[in-house]
């Protein structure tokens, strides 16, 4: 089955379910094979207009049978909305796929009354410019060819990559998940500084910005490691070095892993309160 003929159920209609949404209508899929169920009148009817839907529903009761089901929710509705489902006969014959941070396979698995096939993934917010990369994991119940649907779902948003043990998302939700954050927090100083030194706040949002673009596509083209590009920017005694003698001694790069380390231990304490 391809990714146009697959039926696809939305539990949830926000910013990441509109992106996958969006990604799939431009890439050729029937609006009529894909349905959301969004409680927001204003949700549902901007759905409605901008992707062609005719199936957007208040409640999952009046959903018609799907190949697949994303469950696009937050994680504190989750347990309420996944009971819900389970009362649907059909639910059995779908591959489950959710986006949802720190919900676990298990208890997923749980309230959906013992379903087997699901698929968790961990995208990141650059997926509403279709430029994100998801994080993916499955149960030992779905099959090469699911597994190959999920990911052909995500693959409207972004990149995305596959791992074996499900703890590796607390990892990725540190990593990329909260990612951009730390990306922005940077983008942020770049633009004071340059500010701070006399340019105008237009010229210096626009320096910091380009330059992080550059250098990442730079990089994503480059076979050279990051160390080798930073050095190869670093001349000796030159303006680079005395930007990253500071930054050496501020002790930067140790601060940002444990800033990464401490959000991978508050995604492993919400995973266990969830």
């Amino acid at each position: 089955m391809t990714m146009t003929e697959t039926s696809i159920a939305f539990i949830g209609g926000g910013n990441m379910a509109t992106a996958i949404i969006g990604g799939l209508v431009a890439k050729g899929n029937n609006p009529n094979n894909i349905q959301v169920v969004e409680p927001s009148a204003s949700q549902a009817e901007w759905l409605s207009t901008n992707f062609g839907l005719n199936a957007v529903f208040a409640n999952s009761k009046l959903l018609t049978p799907s190949h697949v089901v994303v469950l696009a929710v937050k994680p504190q509705l989750m347990q309420s909305v996944c009971k819900e489902l389970a009362l649907l006969s059909w639910l059995k014959t779908a591959l489950v796929v959710s986006i949802a941070a720190g919900t676990t396979v298990e208890s997923l698995s749980e309230w959906l009354g013992g379903h087997q096939r699901i698929v968790r993934t961990m995208p990141n917010t650059p997926a509403l410019v279709s430029q994100g990369i998801t994080g993916m994991v499955s149960s030992a119940e779905v099959s090469s060819s699911e597994k190959s649907l999920a990911e052909a779902l995500m693959r409207n948003v972004g990149s995305t990559l596959w791992f074996d043990n499900e703890s590796d998302l607390n990892s990725v939700t540190a990593m990329s998940g909260s990612g951009p954050a730390y990306v922005f927090y940077l983008l942020e100083a770049m633009q004071a500084a340059g500010e701070q030194l006399g340019l105008s706040i237009e010229h210096s949002k626009r320096l910091a910005l380009e330059t992080f673009a550059g250098a990442c596509t730079l990089a994503k083209a480059s076979p050279d490691s990051f160390a080798t590009l930073r050095e190869k920017v670093t001349s000796k005694g030159g303006t680079t070095a005395a930007a990253l003698r500071v930054m050496d001694e501020k002790k930067i790069s140790e601060s940002i892993a444990l800033a990464v380390k401490a959000a991978h231990d508050r995604s492993v304490e919400l995973g266990r309160a969830n």
